[in-house]
C-alpha cells in the first residue's frame, strides 16, 4: 500500500493528514479560467447594483420633493385679466388649512425660461403670448385627489382660468420608467447570479472528473465525501475571492468612471441619485455573497456527484 500512495498523487497526503486536509485539485487555481469568470460576473453584478441604487435614491429624492407640491396654471390670453385671477388665487390660498405655502412664479422669470425656444429677437414684445401665470403651493400632507378637489374647489371662483395639477403626476411616466429599470437590474443580477451557479457546477464536475481514480482510492482508505467536498470547496474558495477581489476593484471604478461622465449634467435628479454609504456597503458585501455563493454551490455539486460515484 505504501508503494501504491506513492504513485497516487495526493493518496500520501491524505495518509498522513493532521486535520482531514488533502489536496486533490491543483496547486495553480489562479492559473485557470475560473476565478477570471468569476471576477467578470462580480464587476457586472456591481454595476448593474449600482444603478439599481441610484435609481431608486432618484425616485425616492424626486418623489419627496413633489409629493406635496401643486402646480396652479392661470390661462388667460389677456396680461390683465391673467394677473388679476393669479393675485386672487394666491389670495385665496394663503387662507386655506393645510397649504403650507404659496409662491407665484415672476413672469419674466417665466418669459426668460420661453425666450430660448421662441426665438425671439430684441424688440419683441414677449408679454403680448399668452403665457400661463404659475403659483407654486406647497401643502403639509401628501397632494392627494380629494386635496386637489378642495383646492380646486377653493380657487375656481374667484380665477376661473385656474388649472389646478399635482406636480407629482407630470413626473408620474418617468417613475414608471424608473422602476421598469430597476426590475431589468434586479433581472440582470438574478442572471448573472444563475450563471456563476452555473460555472462554478461545470468547473466543479469537470475537477471531480479529472481526480476520480484518486478519489476513489481515497474512499478505499476510509475517506468521508464531506472530507473530499471540503477540500474542493476550500480550492473554489480561494479562487471566488480572488475573482471577487478583482471584480469589485473593476465595477467599482465603472461606476466612479460612470458618475464622473454623468456629473456635467448639473440635474438635481442626477444628484440625488449618488450612492449613500450604505449602498457603497451593499456594494461592497456583493463579492463576499458571490464567493459564498461560489462556495456552497461547489460543495452542494461535489457531494451530489461523489453520491452518484459510488
Amino acid at each position: 500500500m505504501t508503494a501504491l500512495a506513492s504513485r497516487i498523487p495526493g493518496l500520501a497526503a491524505w495518509r498522513n493528514r493532521a486535520n482531514g486536509d488533502v489536496r486533490l485539485l491543483p496547486q495553480g487555481h489562479l492559473s485557470g479560467p475560473m476565478p477570471w469568470v468569476i471576477a467578470i460576473m462580480i464587476a457586472l453584478t456591481i454595476v448593474a447594483a449600482g444603478s439599481g441604487l441610484a435609481l431608486r435614491n432618484a425616485a425616492r429624492a424626486a418623489s419627496a420633493d413633489l409629493e406635496g407640491g401643486v402646480t396652479v396654471q392661470i390661462v388667460s390670453a389677456a396680461p390683465a385679466e391673467r394677473n388679476r385671477q393669479a393675485d386672487a388665487a394666491v389670495a385665496a390660498l394663503k387662507g386655506m388649512v393645510g397649504v403650507a405655502a404659496v409662491h407665484r412664479v415672476a413672469q419674466s422669470d417665466l418669459e426668460a425660461l420661453v425666450e430660448p425656444w421662441l426665438g425671439t429677437r430684441p424688440g419683441d414684445d414677449i408679454e403680448a403670448l399668452p403665457i400661463p401665470a404659475l403659483i407654486d403651493v406647497r401643502l403639509s400632507g401628501p397632494a392627494g385627489r380629494d386635496r386637489i378637489a378642495a383646492l380646486r374647489a377653493r380657487i375656481i371662483p374667484v380665477a376661473p382660468a385656474a388649472r389646478v395639477d399635482a406636480q407629482a403626476g407630470w413626473l408620474a411616466p418617468v417613475f414608471a420608467a424608473i422602476g421598469a429599470l430597476q426590475w431589468l437590474a434586479g433581472g440582470l443580477i438574478a442572471l448573472l447570479a444563475l450563471a456563476t451557479v452555473a460555472s462554478v457546477l461545470l468547473a466543479s464536475r469537470n475537477a471531480l472528473g479529472n481526480h476520480r481514480e484518486t478519489i476513489e482510492i481515497v474512499h478505499m482508505l476510509g475517506g468521508t465525501d464531506r472530507q473530499i467536498a471540503r477540500v474542493f470547496q476550500r480550492g473554489m474558495a480561494v479562487d471566488a475571492a480572488a475573482g471577487g477581489m478583482a471584480g469589485l476593484l473593476l465595477g467599482l471604478a465603472t461606476i466612479f468612471m460612470l458618475g464622473r461622465q454623468f456629473a456635467p449634467l448639473g440635474s438635481g435628479m442626477m444628484g440625488a441619485a449618488a450612492l449613500g454609504w450604505s449602498d457603497w456597503l451593499l456594494l461592497a458585501a456583493i463579492p463576499m455573497l458571490g464567493v459564498a455563493l461560489a462556495v456552497l454551490t461547489a460543495r452542494l455539486t461535489v457531494l451530489a456527484a461523489l453520491r452518484k460515484m459510488l
